[in-house]
């Protein structure tokens, strides 16, 4: 059997596929040489047969690459690979979760319109929206992530689309997004999706009826900590817009990155079980310290999200949050006191980490942003990590005991 049979088998048969078979096989193009790995193009740009090529490529009349800042092999791999894990036709890659999210609204909205955002999201997105968006007007309003009567109630007639996390960043809030779904569409709005926590490993909201799915590759989907990436998956139509922001605007995934990023996928399944796993027994062991105030975790049959999460993902994921009993300086000498946990804003990666969201992550917001996103100065995030799960939590009891 010729690549080419190959790859068409697998294409015609991604329905039939398992998630591992298609985070190892699915986009792979090889070229004269054979390679079993895939190839990392290193090119900016490349040659064409005739002028007359060259104007076909460069007009669309005909496939093939022009320029790497949105036609590159290995990119173009790692875009059909995490389409075919999403279930979705297409996605487009972009140089970090931030700018698929920054992509994926400047490509599909204009001024005037209006975008209804849950206030649980990555303070970082909510910069985004109250001190950019805003200002080439495009208006915003934030509801509760779970109370559906507010996401309806904030829908007006210049309304686009409805933009979410679930599980949120850092309360681990769930939302209902086949709910969602129907409510966006009844007001012909679009519901897109960060689904960086889950990953498609753990969650499709594709398949739950959201129209587009945005990733921070530089979570999860590299799991290491080693590069930056995003990544905007969804229909043909849209994806095509989006496209057609990125090769005017540039915010261009590299093909290294995007080598990176292929090689993770084939762990992918794997990790995210495993994180779930540890996630878990740490948070019931969490959960059963007196000097913890809450825990936050959709794994906990006591979470408000732990029905729903149990029909709509397939494990909990490997984030979770706490409070602890006291202030700012207790949550910082709880830290503090760790010695395997790695201090670092990063999620996603093999070795644990733990933040202070208030001063970090969402420290840009205000005190009263933070507070409507129930970002209490005691609040404390972990994404736990692949280690042995009793090493991280002696390492989170050397905090309590800093209490």
């Amino acid at each position: 059997m010729t690549d080419n049979k190959r790859k068409d088998f697998i294409e015609e048969n991604e329905l039939n596929l398992g998630l591992d078979t298609l985070a190892i096989r699915s986009g792979i193009s090889r070229t004269h040489e054979g390679e079993h790995c895939e190839p990392i193009f290193t090119t900016s740009s490349y040659v064409f047969e005739s002028a007359e090529q060259a104007a076909a490529r460069f007009s669309g009349d005909e496939e093939g690459n022009v320029y790497s800042r949105y036609t590159n092999p290995t990119v173009r791999t790692f875009e059909d690979r995490i389409a075919a894990l999403e279930g979705a036709e297409a996605a487009v890659a972009t140089a970090s979760g931030m700018s698929a999210i920054l992509s994926t609204f400047l490509a599909l909205l204009q001024a005037g319109d209006h975008v209804v955002c849950s206030r649980s999201v990555f303070g970082t997105t909510t910069m985004l929206f109250t001190k950019y968006l805003q200002k080439f007007g495009i208006g915003v309003s934030f509801v509760s992530l779970t109370d559906v009567s507010g996401w309806e109630q904030a829908i007006n007639s210049k309304t686009k689309c409805l933009f979410l996390e679930t599980p949120s960043n850092p309360l681990c809030e769930v939302a209902d997004i086949a709910q969602l779904s129907e409510l966006a569409h009844a007001n012909d709005c679009l519901l897109i999706v960060d689904n960086c926590f889950c990953t498609p490993a753990l969650q499709r909201p594709l398949d739950l009826g959201a129209d587009i799915v945005v990733h921070s590759a530089t979570k999860y989907l590299d799991g290491q900590g080693r590069c930056l990436g995003g990544v905007v998956v969804g229909g043909a139509e849209h994806m095509d817009q989006v496209l057609g922001f990125i090769r005017t605007c540039g915010p261009t995934l590299s093909p290294f990155n995007a080598w990176i990023f292929l090689k993770s996928l084939e762990t992918l399944n794997l990790r995210m079980q495993a994180h779930s796993v540890n996630a878990l027994e740490v948070a019931w062991w969490l959960n059963e310290q007196p000097q913890i105030e809450k825990v936050y975790y959709c794994g906990l049959p006591t979470h408000e999200g732990h029905t729903l999460a149990r029909e709509q993902q397939k494990h909990f994921g490997g984030v979770l949050s706490f409070k602890v009993k006291g202030k700012r300086e207790d949550a910082w000498s709880f830290i503090n006191a760790t010695r395997i946990l790695s201090i670092t804003a990063n999620l996603g990666d093999a070795k644990t980490t733990i933040v202070h969201p208030a001063t970090t992550t969402h420290g840009r917001l205000s005190d009263e942003e933070k507070q409507q996103a129930g970002i209490s100065d005691n609040l404390i995030r972990v994404a736990v990590g692949l280690e042995t799960a009793k090493d991280i939590i002696d390492d989170l009891d050397r905090g309590i005991h800093a209490l």
